[in-house]
């Protein structure tokens, strides 16, 4: 296969054609291996081998890497770029669709369908060994985009693959390094007066700069990190409120820290948030956790207990942006939550959007009905908070009153707030 892929390239460097290698992976074929045995799987390896042939033109080559990895190398397509790559697509086409057709194997009828990476080389710009990575990568990508189909490889999709390695690398050493810092945005009532303050994470990366929460946090999800994360922002919570509650002008503030799903459903969770609490030995009804609605989608009788059992310690709990995902009056009635935070999509446009001043009424109605409290994040505008405050709503955050900031510019800004 190496040599005929070389054979292509040259073939295409000299005729000013275009080529493309498609690699192929059958989707879930271990799990025939492993339950209806090894001789089963290679049949179904043969199979696939003898409609990959019949799928292909004359020209082209087929080869099997190993395990259920077949490589196809597509030669003399177009000597234009698109027009190669329809001419790919033909293909995969009919590749998918020979590939999804039912097996008889044995006693068995099995279904089984490939993912597919192409990639298309021309003048011998690249080697075999980067070809072959990138359709890997691209096959992976359509793998992870739900299978059974094809993706091309293209440069985005591999610049995105290194900045993601890059950021999970800088990610460990800001863990190692403390990098991160709490901010601080207030939260006022209708009298504009502090009632409790977001500690928001931020990531002061010192070649990056300043890193949002929304750029590191998925890819801390997604590798673990998140909990180590976490566990950092709950014990400079209970620290920063340590120091609070020994001052009369802050000791009275709630300080609302977010939780994500991962780390809220730690077998430990519970036990690891009271050591905390007990060892900086803060008021636990000044430390409220804000969870996410996607958190309620499995396991909710966990949640629920978990929830109890911090509530009964004096902790508090907010559902932040609420409204914009699963809200469910069946499993709102049943949460033993404080508070419903208004999300900013529907404070956005609130001066204009009848529909939006509809949503929010409706959820402030719905919080009275259940005896929670309501908050309204992303408030801009002396219209907006006046808006919110005729529909019912007295407790506002938003950039109106302070964007997140360090510690020692939230507590100059503290002291310019009314204290009535």
């Amino acid at each position: 296969m190496l040599d005929r892929l070389q054979h292509a390239m040259d073939s295409s460097d000299r005729t000013n054609t275009e080529g493309a290698i498609l690699y192929i992976d059958l989707d879930n074929f271990k799990e025939i291996n492993n339950t209806l045995g090894h001789e089963i799987g290679d049949q179904l390896l043969i199979l696939v081998a003898q409609r990959l042939s019949n799928s292909i033109r004359k020209d082209d080559n087929v080869a099997r890497l190993g395990g259920d990895e077949f490589v196809v190398v597509l030669e003399n397509l177009s000597i234009n770029k698109l027009e190669a790559a329809i001419q790919s697509e033909t293909i995969c086409d009919k590749i998918l669709s020979a590939l999804n057709q039912p097996y008889s194997i044995a006693e068995h009828e099995l279904h089984n369908s490939p993912s597919i990476g192409a990639i298309l080389f021309h003048d011998g710009e690249q080697t075999i060994e980067e070809l072959l990575k990138k359709a890997d990568i691209a096959m992976y990508q359509a793998k992870n985009d739900g299978r059974n189909r094809m993706l091309f490889f293209d440069q985005q999709m591999q610049d995105a693959i290194n900045s993601r390695a890059a950021l999970i690398d800088d990610l460990h050493s800001a863990i190692l390094n403390n990098q991160f810092q709490l901010y601080y945005q207030v939260q006022v009532n209708e009298f504009s007066k502090a009632t409790g303050v977001e500690g928001l994470i931020r990531w002061l990366h010192p070649e990056r700069g300043l890193v949002m929460p929304d750029q590191f946090i998925p890819v801390a999800e997604e590798t673990n990190m998140i909990l180590a994360i976490g566990n950092w922002v709950l014990e400079t919570a209970c620290a920063q409120l340590k120091k609070w509650q020994e001052v009369a002008a802050t000791k009275d503030l709630v300080l609302s820290v977010n939780v994500s799903s991962r780390q809220f459903k730690q077998k430990n969770f519970v036990t690891q948030l009271q050591t905390v609490v007990h060892q900086y030995g803060i008021d636990p009804h000044k430390l409220k956790l804000e969870i996410t609605e996607s958190m309620l989608l499995e396991d909710i009788g966990d949640v629920i207990a978990n929830i109890g059992i911090l509530q009964s310690d004096g902790i508090s709990f907010s559902l932040d942006d609420f409204g914009t995902g699963y809200s469910s009056l069946q499993y709102l009635q049943r949460l033993p939550l404080d508070q419903l935070k208004i999300d900013l999509s529907f404070v956005r446009h609130i001066e204009s959007s009848i529909s939006d001043q509809t949503i929010v009424a409706t959820i402030i109605a719905m919080a009275n009905s259940l005896n929670l409290h309501v908050i309204a994040e992303g408030v801009e505008t002396e219209k907006q908070r006046n808006i919110l405050l005729d529909k019912g709503c007295k407790h506002y955050q938003g950039y109106l009153f302070s964007k997140p900031v360090p510690i020692t510019e939230f507590e100059a800004l503290l002291q310019q707030r009314p204290t009535q």
